[in-house]
């Protein structure tokens, strides 16, 4: 019996000396204040979205689904932002349009080939899911981006077909309007809920 005890208190007393060790790996700033410490810590942002009540299966199968669709284009408009900010530099330091054009077919090749048959499989919504994502993540419309890189011809060239598809490339991208909805599945994707 004695020694029972006395070895649930070793275990005991095992814990909680290694639950007092000091933690090292922050570097946290305080005050002391009236002999209570106050730390200053930088925590995690909390987003409060409010819950989404549907009415009926249908929507809640509508909502499902569209995060599905949003899931899987936002990596490519993700990209996107990243090789405008790798090839922008690069296309404004040239001095001849033809190296320009010359950048912009190759880049375009090399994104057709890695993507293409992925894009072959997308429905129009998918797209035009994509288009309002470019504009979020790199703050232009697709239509500015396109008559930067490629010129007004081929901007308007483009704009034309979207139209047909009821797409606009002008569109822009209004988070607390028409795009709330998506700011927050984007939002839910980034903080790793979705």
């Amino acid at each position: 019996m004695r020694r029972g005890v006395f070895i649930l208190f070793l275990m005991f007393w095992v814990v909680s000396v290694d639950a007092q060790q000091q933690d090292t790996g922050n570097v946290t700033m305080g005050i002391v204040q009236d002999g209570d410490t106050l730390i200053f810590k930088n925590i995690k942002e909390v987003v409060v979205f409010p819950e989404r009540e549907f009415k009926n299966k249908r929507q809640y199968r509508r909502y499902t689904r569209y995060v599905r669709k949003v899931k899987k284009v936002y990596p490519l408009a993700v990209e996107a932002r990243e090789l405008l900010k790798e090839y922008e530099p690069q296309y404004e330091a040239l001095e001849d349009q033809r190296d320009k054009r010359k950048l912009m077919k190759q880049l375009e090749k090399e994104l057709l080939d890695e993507h293409m048959d992925e894009l072959k499989k997308w429905s129009i919504s998918d797209g035009r899911i994509l288009l309002k994502l470019i504009n979020r993540e790199t703050e232009r419309t697709p239509y500015s981006l396109i008559k930067d890189f490629r010129g007004g011809f081929s901007a308007t060239f483009w704009q034309t077909l979207a139209k047909l598809f009821k797409n606009d490339l002008k569109d822009g991208y209004d988070p607390e309007g028409d795009d709330k909805m998506l700011e927050e599945i984007v939002t839910l994707i980034e903080l790793g809920y979705y």
